[in-house]
């Protein structure tokens, strides 16, 4: 059975510090794989500058490329909207029970965990592996059972600060995956940002 991480995301843009995250908790955290989950657009939720579902998808697969550790799933695209993670995991489960599934969350999404829908069925039949962010400290002898805060280094580049700094005319061709450089800058030049 293989043990496969899930990170889920709006990668709007993917950029170096999710790969290196993912990249991590293959070589670290006893993974055998990480699945990019790409969130689609939240109907509910206003946001200018999330670029078409298929788009980053596109940008997700490509820059993972042909490592064999990574993929990009689109599973989300099709379930009910918004996007619930205790659904999106079943999901996942019921189309392959071959796998082992582990949660992939932030230590800022740890913290507020329990406003999470079902929440306590994650906690009872998913391991999570938590990766810690500035500002957000968990103490490890608080966690529950199957839940795993890691030593995963803090990589402090978001996609809020990609689109913010496209949006100002900076060139941050190092902060995303070199092939998709200008195809992102190009994308975000005529939208409007937003912090959201």
């Amino acid at each position: 059975m293989k043990r496969t991480g899930i990170f889920s995301g709006s990668f709007n843009p993917i950029h170096i510090g999710h790969l290196a995250l993912a990249n991590y908790m293959c070589e670290f955290e006893s993974l055998d794989e990480v699945w990019f989950v790409v969130s689609p657009h939240n109907p509910l939720k206003n946001s200018d500058d999330l670029l078409e579902d298929d788009l980053r998808l596109k940008w997700v697969e490509t820059a993972i490329g042909t490592y064999d550790r990574f993929q990009a799933s689109d599973i989300e695209f099709a379930l009910p909207r918004p996007s619930f993670t205790f659904n999106t995991l079943q999901a996942l489960e019921e189309q392959y029970p071959d796998h082992e599934f582990v949660l992939i969350i932030g230590a800022d999404n740890w913290l507020c965990f329990d406003q999470w829908k079902d929440y306590d069925r994650i906690l009872a039949e998913y391991p999570v592996l938590i990766y810690p962010r500035k500002g957000f400290e968990i103490d490890p002898l608080s966690l529950p059972a199957d839940v795993i805060l890691t030593n995963a280094p803090q990589i402090e580049i978001s996609s809020t600060f990609i689109r913010k700094s496209l949006a100002e005319g900076k060139d941050v061709r190092f902060f995303v995956p070199a092939h998709l450089a200008e195809e992102i800058a190009l994308s975000y030049k005529n939208h409007p940002f937003t912090a959201e």
